[in-house]
């Protein structure tokens, strides 16, 4: 009777532990300084010796079993709060975070644990630290979140004076660039001496270079997410910035206290000016104005609205001139619909324009390109346990692709023309599953559906020989009505990823993604600038595909203070795109005959030494890649490099705290040099004469680039007693004077006096470079 007694009572003790209610935690994690929302802060529970970390939004949710705990909020650069909580129901809980540091000395701000290097799952991936930037050698004093970028692991730089960047192989169009969600299409001001991101309102940005999420798609080879501040909604405050180029000044505050705010800044060169005082009739400025409100109806519903606009200006008195620039306008609406279920519904509008034009009477005219889109995106986040959680969601976005058009004057020796404007619809549906399998195991898994949808209004011609760029053929010819179907395409792009831990410092971690990308890049030349024009996939351009694979070893040092990643890549393009030899891309008509589409295959192994803690700080990077295309069509069939293949690349980062008033950057980059096509000569035909013959694609390489750069942030003491903060900021960029080749063209062979040799025939090789030592002086002031 005892023991059956016994074996009753343990039955029903185990069914009362099985059947043990459980409850849901959740809220948004702040900065108590400022109200913004903290993203990546850690929320661990002690007596489960596990935990979650708030998402892009700051919020989390964690389901428990019933029970009393300890709750730790931890975000580096502000003080832990711990919290002791009793669940013994479905809980909300806002915390928010004071910062950790009150003296002068600046916060040092991250979104990420100082063990994410080995303990998180995503791999191939960068946090860039807004702060740390600032802090870094500038070209003209003005700090650059896309520098920072080139020097990243696995990231090429096109060369200096530019803000383009290629990825583990891939070409600088493949890159993903977003603020706050809306693409940006160049990010480049002053044909990329400077970017389009103002440092001022950067509130976090991360790279991702495989392994990449589920719910991004849409480039083969990376993205670059940059978030701007939300504003500070509990006071009045600001920064400004005298630069010796340019000039920025961002305010921002509340709307309504702890509910509402704003931030407005606002950047502009003034190189015009200082030519208007030399009476110079040239005109060269750039301007981008970032504007953003947020309202917090209630704890369930939050509102945004995000700006920006900017715009490069080039003239040369009324002979010749040209501007590009970006628009993008971002609507999100943050709703919680209960306690595990987390909603972004964003509506994003962005266009990238430029023109080409001229006044003079004789060849007036104005040539315009440009690329609108607009997308309505649905992203929600599930958490079903603090070991099991669900991103999902749909987007689509509608594209109008304008080639180009040309408008002259009356007395011009052009004539008015347009090419055919060009549309597309681009689906996506989504799922990722990111899974804690043990304490050792956790997994990411997922899959995009891509459906993307040529569509008219538009003409489609057919040719008889489709590859015959010489002398295209049209034979016939169908119209399709707005918004008819032309072509179809629908890819599968499956994502995992998975992280083992060896020890409590050390991890392996694996990762593979296939990516898709619909819009192709009509590009001008091998130096990437502003004007290119954008194609959708079509009849004649299949989508371009890409599969990486990545391997990756992943170790702590010294209790966090330092941390070594080695990871290796694997990557295989399908349908790249390609023009064929001795190509004609400006205004053709008939541009779809000099498509080529082809395979890449890129593969490499990347470094980064990082030392987070202590007065000295920085990071050492290397990467060795090789990167080879194969093209039918394109040099004659034959293999050859891209050119972005630099096969070796290092980069060596680093910030000395002096002390409260002193603050010492450097930075020094190594690349070999970038393969290019040079003509091999010339002849003629009939009556013809071709001047530039190009035989070999990419048969020249440019010389190693190398440079050094240093910088001196002062602090003044008397900041202390004072309701705002100035500081002095002085760089050096290119130390040495070392004269780094930007491009190398081709002109008729002169002797010295610039007289032409010969029958002007022969050619001769000249290398351009950019800058030789640039001292600069930026004061800066924040209020």
């Amino acid at each position: 009777m005892q023991r059956t007694l016994l074996v009753l009572g343990l039955t029903m003790l185990c069914f009362a532990v099985s059947a043990q209610q459980k409850f849901t935690l959740n809220g948004y994690v702040r900065a108590a300084s400022s109200g913004e929302e903290l993203i990546g802060v850690t929320v661990y529970v002690k007596e489960q010796a596990n935990g979650v970390i708030s998402n892009p939004y700051g919020f989390y949710s964690l389901t428990l079993p019933e029970g009393q705990y300890t709750v730790l909020y931890s975000y580096i650069g502000f003080k832990t709060k711990e919290q002791i909580i009793t669940l013994d129901k479905n809980t909300e809980l806002n915390v928010e975070l004071e910062d950790e540091f009150t003296d002068l000395e600046e916060v040092v701000v991250t979104s990420e644990r100082q063990d994410v290097n080995v303990v998180g799952i995503q791999m191939s991936k960068n946090e860039l630290n807004v702060e740390q930037v600032k802090k870094l050698p500038a070209l003209f004093g003005e700090p650059d979140i896309i520098k920072t970028v080139q020097m990243m692991p696995g990231v090429i730089s096109a060369g200096e004076g530019t803000s383009s960047f290629f990825v583990r192989g891939g070409s600088a169009d493949q890159n993903l660039i977003l603020i706050d969600e809306a693409p940006v299409y160049d990010p480049s001001h002053l044909f990329g001496l400077f970017s389009v991101f103002n440092a001022d309102v950067i509130k976090d940005s991360e790279l991702y270079k495989g392994g990449i999420p589920a719910r991004f798609g849409g480039r083969l080879s990376s993205i670059l997410e940059v978030r701007t501040k939300d504003g500070n909604n509990k006071e009045f405050g600001g920064e400004a910035g005298i630069g010796t180029l340019a000039s920025s000044v961002m305010v921002e505050g509340p709307i309504k206290k702890d509910v509402s705010s704003y931030i407005i800044s606002a950047r502009r060169s003034y190189v015009d000016l200082f030519l208007k005082a030399a009476n110079e009739d040239n005109l060269v400025h750039f301007y981008d104005i970032n504007a953003k409100m947020n309202w917090r109806a209630n704890n369930n519903n939050r509102f945004f609205l995000s700006l920006y606009a900017g715009r490069d200006k080039f003239s040369f008195g009324d002979d010749f001139g040209f501007n590009w620039g970006n628009k993008t306008a971002t609507f999100r609406w943050n709703h919680l619909f209960s306690d595990k279920l987390f909603s972004n519904t964003s509506l994003v509008a962005s266009k990238f324009d430029y023109g080409l034009g001229s006044e003079n009477q004789v060849d007036a005219f104005d040539w315009d390109s440009s690329l609108t889109e607009y997308t309505l995106k649905e992203d929600l986040n599930f958490f079903f346990n603090p070991r099991l959680s669900l991103d999902f969601g749909y987007h689509v976005t509608y594209r109008v692709f304008e080639a180009g058009s040309i408008e002259s004057g009356a007395e011009s020796i052009f004539s008015d023309n347009k090419l055919p404007s060009e549309y597309a619809l681009d689906h996506a549906l989504y799922a990722g599953m990111e899974h804690q399998i043990s304490d050792k195991l956790s997994l990411q898994y997922g899959a995009r559906l891509s459906v993307f949808q040529n569509i008219g209004k538009q003409t489609v011609y057919e040719y008889a020989d489709p590859q015959d760029n010489i002398n295209p053929v049209r034979v016939d010819s169908t119209t399709y009505g707005a918004f008819e179907n032309i072509k179809t395409y629908v890819n599968l792009e499956p994502r995992f990823a998975a992280r083992y831990l060896l020890t409590s410092a050390t991890s392996l971690k694996a990762s593979y993604n296939r990516m898709v990308q619909n819009t192709h890049l009509v590009s001008s030349g091998t130096v990437p600038v502003p004007f290119n024009t954008w194609v959708p996939s079509s009849v004649y351009l299949k989508p371009q595909l890409a599969d990486q694979f990545a391997l990756g070893y992943f170790h702590d040092l010294q209790n966090n203070a330092y941390s070594i990643s080695f990871e290796t890549f694997y990557k295989r393009f399908q349908n790249v795109t390609d023009f064929a030899d001795n190509a004609q891309i400006f205004f053709n008509e008939d541009l779809v005959t000099e498509f080529r589409q082809g395979k890449s295959e890129a593969y490499g192994a990347e470094v980064m030494v990082q030392k987070k803690e202590g007065k000295l700080t920085g990071f050492v990077s290397y990467t060795w890649s090789r990167v080879e295309r194969t093209v039918p069509g394109v040099n004659l069939g034959k293999s050859f490099l891209a050119n972005h293949d630099r096969r070796h690349s290092l980069n060596v980062v680093a910030t000395y705290d002096y002390s409260d008033k002193w603050v010492f950057g450097g930075s020094f980059t190594y690349a070999t040099g970038r393969p290019i096509t040079l003509p091999t000569g010339s002849y003629e035909y009939g009556d013809g004469y071709l001047p530039d013959v190009i035989t070999e694609r990419n048969g020249y390489k440019l010389p190693d680039f190398n440079r050094m750069d240093l910088s001196a942030t002062l602090y003044p003491r008397k900041n202390a007693d004072r309701n705002y903060k100035t500081s002095w900021v002085f760089s050096l960029y290119n130390v040495y004077s070392r004269k780094n080749p930007f491009t190398i063209y081709t002109q008729v062979k002169q002797d010295d006096d610039g007289n032409v040799i010969g029958d002007g025939t022969e050619k001769e090789a000249r290398l351009i470079y950019l800058f030789p030592i640039l001292p600069s002086v930026t004061f800066n002031i924040e209020f």
